[in-house]
């Protein structure tokens, strides 16, 4: 600022010096011009160099005294700028001041804070280690839960079966009941029953003591033969008594194994059977006969030899005391047995005439 205004001041005086010598040379060129002396030719080409040289420094110092002026608008504008930042200077010294003033608070409050986070830490572990052991018992408490939650659905189910075992329970007992009701009147009716049907009992013993005697009395027939074990009889040119030799039930004595004859003891209905086996090729069969005659003839015809062949039949006889029943073999007819009892020929008394 002070280098400004020490060249303002030069161009100043170099005005004023320039406006006097402008109008002493002037004056001269008058004075000359007046005397008009040809002899100083030399100084009036002097003159009038220094009076161009004059007039271009004129120039110059307009020139010089336009820049001045701007310089003194630029000037005052860095003065006033220079105003606006001594006032924003002091806005901002004070604005450090404050920030300085908080900042020192900040330290305090942050100093505070360190304290209180410190404790802050101290108790979030306390609540993180008391945590992880709630966290620990909660765990528990729900396995616990899952199976009491686990335990009641089963409960639950059993009582559901149970409910319906109970409805199922009840229908039957009230069934039970009504029955029993039911059953108390046909026990008073079979109680009435009863003592009518004991009456009637002690005639009904007396009627089966009596047929247990008659019974007693009847003789009992039964018997069980099978041939013979030494393979096949026949074929024979003429007809052979069959000789049941293998006895096996001979109840009554009524069959005779040295004859073949089974002999009706009584007189009564009986019921006779007979098996007979062919192994080998041609006719086997035989008659039955009742004393000397003949009643029935049963035969089977066997083309192939190691082919079995059976012939089964029964008959239900009404026979008198002493009459006989025997089997015959025809002549040229074959019949097989052995240890296994193929051929066989049984009876026994149905009951008495």
């Amino acid at each position: 600022m002070r280098v400004v205004v020490g060249l303002l001041l030069l161009l100043l005086g170099l005005c004023g010096s320039g406006a006097q010598g402008e109008a002493g040379g002037l004056g001269e060129v008058a004075e000359i011009n007046e005397s008009r002396d040809p002899k100083d030719a030399a100084e009036k080409s002097t003159e009038q160099i220094a009076r161009q040289t004059t007039s271009d420094i004129w120039t110059e110092l307009r020139a010089l005294r336009d820049m001045v002026v701007e310089l003194n608008v630029h000037v005052e504008l860095l003065q006033r700028e220079n105003s606006d930042l001594q006032t924003r200077l002091s806005s901002s010294e004070f604005r450090t001041d404050q920030l300085e003033r908080e900042n020192a608070d900040m330290q305090i409050r942050l100093s505070s804070s360190e304290r209180e986070l410190l404790i802050s830490k101290s108790r979030i572990d306390q609540l993180e280690r008391k945590n992880a052991v709630q966290a620990t018992e909660l765990t528990s408490l729900e396995r616990r839960l899952t199976t009491t939650e686990r335990k009641t659905s089963d409960l639950e189910k059993e009582n559901a079966v149970q409910a319906t075992e109970l409805v199922s329970f009840e229908r039957r007992l009230t069934s039970s009941e009504s029955r029993t009701s039911d059953l108390e009147k046909e026990n008073a009716d079979l109680q009435t029953r009863l003592s009518s049907s004991e009456s009637e009992l002690l005639i009904s013993k007396s009627r089966i003591d009596q047929l247990e005697r008659e019974n007693a009395e009847k003789p009992k027939v039964a018997f069980y033969t099978a041939l013979t074990n030494g393979g096949t009889l026949g074929p024979y040119n003429t007809d052979i008594t069959l000789k049941y030799s293998k006895v096996f039930t001979n109840i009554g004595n009524a069959y005779n194994p040295s004859t073949g004859f089974f002999t009706a003891p009584v007189k009564g209905v009986y019921n006779l059977q007979f098996t007979v086996f062919g192994y080998l090729a041609g006719y086997t069969g035989v008659y039955v006969y009742k004393n000397n005659q003949r009643i029935m003839y049963n035969w089977e015809h066997n083309n192939n030899d190691s082919v079995p062949e059976f012939l089964t039949n029964s008959l239900v006889l009404e026979l008198k005391a002493g009459d006989e029943i025997y089997l015959v073999l025809p002549s040229s007819h074959r019949i097989t047995d052995s240890t296994h009892e193929e051929s066989t020929f049984s009876g026994s008394l149905l009951f008495t005439l």
